[in-house]
C-alpha cells in the first residue's frame, strides 16, 4: 500500500477513518446509550484520519488536511452555497494542480532566500538554465535580471501557472521562454543548469533522467529535496529552514 500515490493513500485513509468513526459511534451507543452529534463524528473521523496519515508517514501537510476535510464538508453544506461555486472551485483547482495525483508534485513556490542562494551557484559565463516545474515563473525572472548573459527557460504542466508566467513575461518584456510540457519528456542535454523544486517522490526518476541526459560538467540543482543515492557536490543552506537548502551535483 505504501507504493500507492499519496492521493490514493489518502482516499483509503479517509474511508478507513470513516468506518472507524461509525464503528466507534456504534460502540458508544450500545455501551453507554450515547448518540454522538454529526459534528462530533466528523471531528472523530478527522482525528483518526490524521493519525493514520502520520502512521503512514505521509508528507507533513497531509494530517491537517485529513483532520479538517470532513468538518469542512459539513460547514460547506450548512452554508448552502450555490452549486456553481463548487464547480468553479473544482475547475480552479484542476487548472492549478492538473496532474498532481500522477506526478505527486503539488504547486510549490520558492522564495527570495532560495533564489539568492541559487544565484551564487551560477556561472559568470553564458549558460542556459531551465526551471523544472516553474510555477509562476519567479525563479527565472529573478535570475534573468542578475545574469543578462544567461538564457532562461521554464517548464510547467499545469495550465494556470503556465499561463500566468507567460502573461508575466509579456508584461515584463522578459526573454524567459515558458513551455507547457512535462519535464520528463524534455531532453535535459540542452541545458547547462537544471533546477528543480519538486517533491521527494519525484526525485528518483528525475535523477535517473539527469544522469542519462545531462552533459559532462553541467549542473543539477534541487531545492529542499536531495538525491539519496549520491551525496551532493555543493550544499547551500539559505537559513535555518531546510526548505531553503540547495543541493547541487556536477554531472
Amino acid at each position: 500500500m505504501a507504493r500507492l500515490p499519496v492521493s490514493l493513500q489518502s482516499l483509503v485513509i479517509q474511508c478507513t477513518a470513516l468506518l472507524a468513526a461509525v464503528f466507534l459511534n456504534y460502540l458508544l451507543q450500545i455501551s453507554f446509550s450515547y448518540q454522538a452529534a454529526l459534528w462530533q463524528l466528523a471531528f472523530a473521523q478527522g482525528g483518526i484520519a490524521a493519525l493514520l496519515s502520520r502512521a503512514w508517514r505521509q508528507p507533513a501537510w497531509w494530517p491537517p488536511l485529513h483532520l479538517g476535510f470532513l468538518p469542512a464538508v459539513l460547514l460547506a453544506r450548512q452554508a448552502d452555497l450555490p452549486a456553481w461555486i463548487y464547480l468553479a472551485i473544482f475547475v480552479l483547482l484542476v487548472l492549478f494542480y492538473w496532474s498532481t495525483f500522477r506526478t505527486r508534485v503539488p504547486l510549490y513556490l520558492s522564495g527570495h532566500t532560495a533564489w539568492q542562494s541559487l544565484a551564487s551557484l551560477l556561472p559568470q559565463t553564458p549558460f542556459s538554465f531551465i526551471d523544472l516545474g516553474s510555477g509562476l515563473g519567479g525563479v527565472p525572472f529573478y535570475l534573468e535580471a542578475k545574469f543578462p548573459h544567461g538564457h532562461f527557460y521554464g517548464t510547467e504542466i499545469a495550465p494556470a501557472p503556465w499561463l500566468i508566467s507567460r502573461v508575466r513575461a509579456r508584461l515584463k518584456g522578459s526573454r524567459v521562454k515558458f513551455m507547457r510540457d512535462d519535464y520528463a519528456s524534455l531532453d535535459l542535454s540542452r541545458f547547462d543548469v537544471v533546477f528543480a523544486f519538486l517533491s521527494p517522490a519525484a526525485m528518483p526518476a528525475l535523477w535517473q533522467q539527469a544522469q542519462a541526459q545531462m552533459r559532462h560538467d553541467t549542473l543539477f540543482v534541487s531545492l529542499a529535496f536531495p538525491v539519496e543515492c549520491r551525496p551532493p557536490d555543493h550544499v547551500v543552506a539559505g537559513d535555518a529552514d531546510p526548505r531553503h537548502t540547495l543541493y547541487a551535483w556536477q554531472m
